[in-house]
């Protein structure tokens, strides 16, 4: 009789999915192995689900990982024989990765899209929606400079990904230079996979690198990567981002940590309009407009300077319409910072093609083991409602279900029995509701952030929780991301965004910078109701990476 410890955890599918049983003891080596070329489906206590995509594969081709690696990991964790289609489509769909070369031409104006395939160079010649993107070329075809990346789009729709060899404008030069001592007084030293991750995109300018995402946890320095980025590109450099405090919070470490005059760093928000050799602005000023049918005014930012380098940070977030300008400035070095890939609108196909695949990705659990980030303690607290509400739940429509549930206001006083138990620490209690949070920030004596806080009175009560005069502060989604609070060590998620994993990595991310204390993310949950399916989803991100929930239920 087979001995359990030599049964395989995984077994592969014929239709391209994956299931991993949990309870064997190689899970944890077989999901650090098959993530980079898989995304997470389904995520329950026994068996989970993986998925192989094509832009899963291509996104794995992008990072070097080859279709017999990935063969060979298959082959290694695998219970049965892999199916032959699957050895097949493997090989099929990350050959297509490099069948069609953009390249530059004599003519400054057009690029040359070499297919060597004449198959797949008759397929795309039929396509009556490229006809008008498409010259016919003895090589493949000509396409106009200003199509660019519209051209990625289309054909990755169609199975077609571009590997873009075409040179990349210089932008106008800028002497930068990080600091060996940062002007706080501390050393600045970067560390092995920040600078790794930085040489990785910038390629030493060989065609075909700099344009992509650089994938890394929350508190495993993004910000770094991109200020070493800059150094090594010595450009003009426009960042983007998500809200005023994260463009303040960038700001502040490129005046820290690199050696650029006070005088050539902008900020391009509501407040200021000012156009430096280093702009730091926001998404939500880029997209506003004054009406639905007017053009978007601020787009032109991206023509007010010969920009060398632009950084989207937090690229998951990349508002809808800034793919239409994204996809005009296919000709400038640009870098995505993530600690997702997962789009909640599903256009992760437009960040590869437009922004560009991933090129450098940590684990976020190889980052714990090695005290980068500190390590993640994950409880679900599963607790009742009163019986009058579960009246006014029963009749209630899906959507008011969730919100019933969300509010269940006996999480009040569950969040404040878990900060009795970590009065030694610096918490914040997360949710989406104002109503609740109000009433939260009431019953905890905490001060409250959200979407309506005047931007100084933000940035005041994050200082203060910084310096640890407020220990606990209840914020709305506004905190989920890109804000640093180094010393938060407990978040209490209170409710979220319905199933969404991208929040769910955000959250987390708050409390993970690197501390001599543990920290502990904790998510209240209704029982019995549509909160439950939701907070299953919102998981999948932490199972993708290695953590896992410990489930309780609150008596």
């Amino acid at each position: 009789m087979q001995n359990s410890t030599d049964i395989k955890p995984l077994i592969v599918q014929g239709d391209r999915t994956l299931l991993l049983d949990v309870h064997n003891p190689g899970f944890e080596d077989a999901r650090t192995d098959i993530a980079p070329f898989t995304e997470l489906e389904k995520s329950p206590e026994h068996m989970h689900t993986y998925k192989i995509t094509p832009l899963s594969l291509w996104n794995a081709a992008s990072a070097g990982i080859s279709a017999d690696s990935i063969i060979q990991r298959l082959q290694k964790w695998s219970r049965f024989p892999i199916p032959e289609n699957i050895t097949f489509s493997i090989k099929d769909t990350i050959s297509r990765f490099g069948k069609l070369v953009l390249q530059e031409t004599d003519n400054s104006d057009k690029l040359l899209l070499i297919i060597h395939d004449k198959y797949i160079q008759a397929e795309i010649k039929a396509r009556r929606t490229l006809k008008k993107y498409l010259v016919p070329h003895e090589e493949g075809f000509l396409i106009n400079l200003v199509n660019r990346g519209t051209i990625k789009q289309e054909l990755l729709q169609l199975g077609f990904p571009v590997k873009d060899m075409a040179p990349l404008l210089p932008g106008d030069p800028l002497d930068i230079e990080l600091r060996k001592i940062t002007t706080n007084g501390f050393p600045f030293i970067i560390r092995d996979y920040q600078k790794e991750a930085a040489e990785t995109f910038c390629g030493d300018n060989r065609p075909g690198t700099g344009f992509g995402t650089v994938v890394l946890p929350c508190g495993a320095g993004k910000t770094i990567v991109g200020l070493k980025v800059m150094e090594i590109l010595k450009t003009n450099t426009l960042i983007l981002t998500t809200n005023v405090a994260a463009v303040h919070q960038w700001i502040d470490e490129i005046k820290d940590k690199t050696k650029i005059p006070p005088d050539e760093i902008g900020e391009y928000t509501g407040d200021k309009k000012d156009i430096k050799p280093v702009t730091v602005g926001t998404y939500q000023i880029l997209t506003w407009r004054p009406d639905k049918e007017s053009d978007f005014p601020h787009f032109s930012i991206f023509r007010k300077k010969n920009w060398g380098l632009i950084i989207y940070d937090e690229v998951h977030l990349l508002p809808a319409p800034v793919f239409r300008i994204t996809a005009e400035i296919q000709a400038l070095r640009r870098l995505g910072l993530t600690a997702t890939l997962i789009r909640e609108d599903g256009r992760e196909s437009d960040v590869f093609s437009l922004v560009g695949p991933k090129r450098y990705d940590v684990p976020w659990k190889e980052l714990e083991t090695k005290g980068w980030i500190a390590e993640a303690n994950c409880y679900e607290i599963r607790l009742d409602m009163d019986d009058d509400l579960k009246i006014e739940y029963a009749v209630a429509d899906k959507r008011r279900k969730f919100r019933i549930a969300s509010e269940n206001p006996a999480k009040v006083e569950i969040a404040k029995q878990l900060i009795a138990n970590h009065r030694e620490d610096s918490i914040l209690v997360i949710g989406q509701y104002l109503d609740q949070l109000k009433l939260l920030s009431e019953a905890l004596k905490a001060p409250i952030i959200t979407g309506k806080t005047p931007n100084p009175e933000r940035e005041r009560i994050y200082n203060d929780f910084r310096q640890g005069s407020v220990k606990v502060i209840v914020v709305s989604k506004v905190a989920n991301f890109a804000i640093d609070l180094p010393d938060a060590s407990v978040a209490i998620q209170v409710s979220g965004t319905f199933g969404s994993r991208q929040e769910e990595a955000q959250r987390l991310g708050r409390i993970l910078r690197p501390k001599e204390r543990n920290s502990y993310f904790y998510s209240l949950v209704t029982r019995y109701t549509t909160e439950e399916e939701f907070a299953l989803n919102r998981q999948k991100f932490l199972t993708e990476q290695g953590y896992k929930y410990h489930i309780e239920v609150w008596e």
